[in-house]
């Protein structure tokens, strides 16, 4: 019996493109809001022809989760013991630059893994966060040799969370000398800039409505949207469920809520720091200091925010992402004053580097908002612009 056409022009790594496919969409959509059988129109099969390679979605996650740090894994067991942190570093960005589009899970949607698979994940990352430690310390004998390197690991892996467009060569230049940038830096270098940024203050919750926002930001930061309920939040305030809709019409309008209130917060934060500044190279430094004093002091309402923007409808989406954009023109004009060089896709990539930094750099220092920890990461920040 011979095989019909299907089989015949069936490619043989269909499982990888699956995975390729499908790490795109939980990216840009989240877990909860992908669905398998968008996944499978990506790959041009039908949803069935994707059940006989996953048994369910969650399976599918689970294996994208796991082939970038795979990967990254795979890089540097493949680069000579003798490698230099320029020849290591070169090995993980261009796995991260080739699969960008697939390579942001982990950092937001990793929360959705079940406890063992995130150990494992956790224990694979931690070889690479290593590897470059051990790097990082010999080269660059400098204090938090480790926050260090895992900054510039943030700075390499910001290209999967923005779709700045430039020539993949320059992306992975200007991402390779903004890591080398940031394992060279002093996390002192910036000491006393905490003291001289004091970040909005969330507002306190004076009615039910704020009450019941307040409540459920820290329930979705550790959570995840998804999967609380609004009894949840409710009980939480001490309502009943029912009550809570008398104050918003239903859960995603205290998501964009949320959102609202973290855009608002930063672009005080924003305009606060540069009231003062004199000059284009002191703006950028207290537009590091002020990004960073923001993100500790507000770091469960702004991963809320950057976590689930990707799964709100788009008339809800479109004027929090038009925030975003002003934000970061902001830096870029800035960055240029300073740079002349640069042009404004390179600038923004920069920019974005920044933000990675402050990321990984945070949730390695667990969010302990001190004036230390901020000096230390405002400092790294700086250090991935390459001022």
């Amino acid at each position: 019996m011979t095989a019909g056409p299907a089989s015949a022009t069936r490619p043989h790594n269909r499982k990888q493109l699956i995975v390729e496919a499908a790490g795109q969409v939980f990216s840009e959509r989240g877990y909860h809001a992908a669905s398998m059988e968008e996944i499978a129109a990506g790959v041009g099969i039908s949803a069935a022809a994707l059940y006989r390679h996953f048994p369910n979605k969650y399976a599918l996650f689970a294996e994208c989760a796991e082939v970038m740090v795979d990967r990254l894994v795979l890089a540097l067991r493949e680069a000579p013991s003798v490698a230099s942190l320029r020849d290591v570093f070169a090995a993980v960005t261009r796995v991260t630059v080739a699969h960008r589009a697939s390579g942001g899970l982990y950092r937001w949607e990793a929360r959705y893994l079940e406890a063992a698979d995130r150990r494992r994940l956790r224990a694979k990352f931690e070889q690479v966060v290593g590897r470059v430690t051990e790097l990082v310390a010999g080269e660059f004998p400098l204090p938090e040799a480790r926050l260090r390197a895992v900054a510039a690991l943030g700075a390499i892996g910001s290209i999967t969370m923005h779709h700045t467009s430039i020539a993949q060569r320059r992306i992975e230049d200007l991402l390779l000398g903004s890591a080398l940038h940031v394992a060279a830096t002093d996390p002192s270098a910036a000491a006393g800039s905490a003291g001289l940024v004091e970040p909005p203050a969330s507002p306190v919750p004076r009615t039910r409505r704020a009450e019941i926002l307040a409540a459920a930001v820290p329930l979705f930061a550790r959570d995840g949207f998804a999967t609380v309920t609004n009894a949840q939040i409710a009980q939480a305030v001490g309502l009943a469920p029912s009550a809570i809709y008398r104050h918003y019409p239903g859960k995603v309008d205290i998501l964009v809520a949320a959102c609202l209130q973290a855009a608002g917060l930063l672009a005080q934060a924003v305009e606060r720091s540069l009231e003062h500044a004199a000059g284009p190279r002191a703006a950028v430094e207290a537009l590091a200091a002020a990004y960073v004093a923001y993100k500790f002091e507000h770091d469960a309402l702004n991963s809320v925010a950057e976590a689930e923007i990707a799964g709100l409808p788009d008339d809800l989406k479109r004027p929090l992402i038009l925030a975003q954009r002003e934000h970061i023109a902001v830096w870029e004009q800035q960055l240029r004053g300073v740079r002349p060089e640069l042009d404004a896709r390179q600038a923004r990539l920069l920019v974005h580097a920044g933000f990675g930094v402050v990321v990984e750099a945070g949730r390695a220092l667990r969010w302990e908002n001190t004036p230390g920890h901020r000096d230390a990461v405002t400092a790294l920040v700086i250090g991935a612009l390459t001022l």
